[in-house]
């Protein structure tokens, strides 16, 4: 019996020390689980933490660039609601033109909002609905025509479509003349008048995007029309550069329904509009500048172009805001080598160019004619960086630099303009650069003077209807 107490005993004290090192083992594998969990969350939060210290100084970064244009935005730009804003950052990523907008502190800012050129994407993307588009203050549009929200000027039934009225992009100007056409649908059982003949329904000067739009939607809603086009078919669009990128971003086109495609160039999109015009039997008046443009007593419009007179009830302006080329004003630049616009960038070949300007017009010319063969290009640019370009292009211009095909010349600017050279000053010095053609992108001259010529108001004024009544009074005075 003491025998196998004790063989008993011997036996329980080792399954004792089995099971109690089992529970240890046990118990280290535990502990080893949280430690490798706890370093997990560590690196996890110390990651998470490194980037959101990235996007804050980038934040920074943009903002520092932002104050360099404290004027803040020209035209469209989102507005942002901080009460419901979460600060997810998804109206950051989604912007094409770059870091337009930032998270600060938590909450969506516009940090530089000059590039701001009214994609809208911030806004649909917007998981909250925090974010609106919306105009510029009044302080920053003195120089814009004065429009109601369904585009109205001063002048009762005149309205303006399009990048005149503040808007870039080629989307947004569809939009508005297809939305414009609409608003003057609504109105025509009030401004068709008895003993009113021989009287268009509606006028549409320009062909660019805006004025086909306008003109297409005319068609579809069986508006009498005419459409005048002071150049060729198309606008400024047939002037871009070849094979030009102008459209990023689906639209409801009239006569064809939705245009689906996001990117295309300025060929497929001029033939897209000369299939669309054909199949609607859209005429276009080219090379047919109007002049002026008078309200009648009767309400309705007398335009007067180079070759001869048209009457309307209701006109839309679709004619840009670039107007005439705006020059340097330089000696030699009335020079034939001296250009404002780049179409067939393959014509020129081994040749020494300059291209002055800091746009993305600029931007996108020197690049394409820097491609071509034998080519030495210029890109001079009067400050000492570039501020203002789609993001796109601010990658592809670096890299076009730095592989050697375009000179980048910032702080400089030419000063006089010889048959064979250009007289620059680079950073306050002068040197003479060899040189066989000038392009020059320095913006255009908005036509301010001819709408104030015909009655419109420029600035963010009142348009209210007493506003509205005494504006139309002037004009038919003839008070301009």
């Amino acid at each position: 019996m003491i025998q196998v107490t004790g063989f008993v005993r011997r036996d329980a004290v080792f399954h004792m020390q089995r099971n109690g090192l089992r529970i240890g083992n046990g118990q280290i594998m535990d502990s080893l689980i949280y430690v490798a969990f706890g370093l997990v969350l560590v690196l996890s939060l110390a990651t998470h933490l490194r980037h959101h210290a990235k996007l804050d100084r980038e934040a920074e970064e943009a903002t520092e660039r932002g104050k360099l244009h404290s004027s803040g935005p020209k035209a469209q730009h989102p507005k942002i609601d901080l009460t419901w804003c979460i600060g997810c950052g998804a109206c950051v990523t989604v912007c094409p033109e770059g870091d337009v907008l930032a998270v600060i502190a938590g909450k969506a800012a516009i940090v530089n909002g000059h590039k701001c050129i009214g994609h809208s994407l911030c806004a649909d993307v917007c998981p909250v609905g925090a974010i609106e588009i919306v105009m510029a203050a009044a302080s920053m549009s003195a120089d814009m025509p004065a429009l109601s929200k369904e585009f109205e000027t001063s002048v009762a039934n005149m309205f303006i479509v399009g990048e005149l009225g503040g808007l870039a992009l080629i989307k947004n100007a569809i939009n508005q003349g297809r939305d414009c056409v609409d608003i003057i649908v609504d109105r025509m059982p009030a401004l068709r008048k008895p003993g009113l003949s021989g009287v268009a329904d509606v006028a549409i000067v320009g062909s660019g995007p805006a004025g086909l739009s306008a003109s297409l939607r005319a068609i579809e809603k069986g508006l009498s029309y005419v459409t005048l086009e002071s150049e060729e078919f198309g606008g400024t669009v047939a002037k871009y550069p070849r094979q030009k990128l102008v459209m990023t971003s689906p639209v409801q086109f009239p006569t064809h329904g939705k245009f689906k495609k996001l990117e295309l160039t300025k060929e497929e999109l001029m033939e897209f509009w000369q299939k669309a015009s054909k199949k609607a039997g859209l005429k276009v008046n080219t090379q047919e500048k109007v002049e002026h443009v008078q309200l009648e007593p009767d309400g309705s419009f007398t335009i007067t172009t180079t070759k001869g007179p048209h009457r309307a009830l209701s006109v839309v302006l679709a004619i840009g805001a670039r107007g005439s080329p705006r020059k340097l004003d330089i000696p030699g630049e009335d020079q034939p080598k001296v250009m404002y616009s780049l179409i067939e960038a393959d014509h020129y070949v081994d040749a020494n160019i300059l291209v002055v300007g800091g746009g993305d017009s600029a931007v996108e010319a020197a690049m394409g004619l820097a491609y071509q063969k034998g080519n030495k290009v210029i890109l001079s640019y009067r400050k000492d960086s570039f501020s203002r370009l789609k993001e796109r292009n601010t990658q592809r211009v670096q890299e076009c630099a730095n592989s050697g095909k375009l000179t980048l010349m910032f702080n400089s600017g030419p000063k006089e303009i010889k048959e064979k050279s250009v007289i620059m000053e680079v950073s306050g010095q002068v040197k003479e650069i060899p040189n066989d053609w000038v392009w020059v992108f320095a913006g255009g001259t908005p036509p301010n003077a001819f709408l104030k010529k015909i009655g419109v108001q420029l600035g963010r004024v009142d348009m209210s209807g007493a506003a509205r009544a005494a504006a139309a009074e002037a004009v038919a005075a003839g008070v301009s």
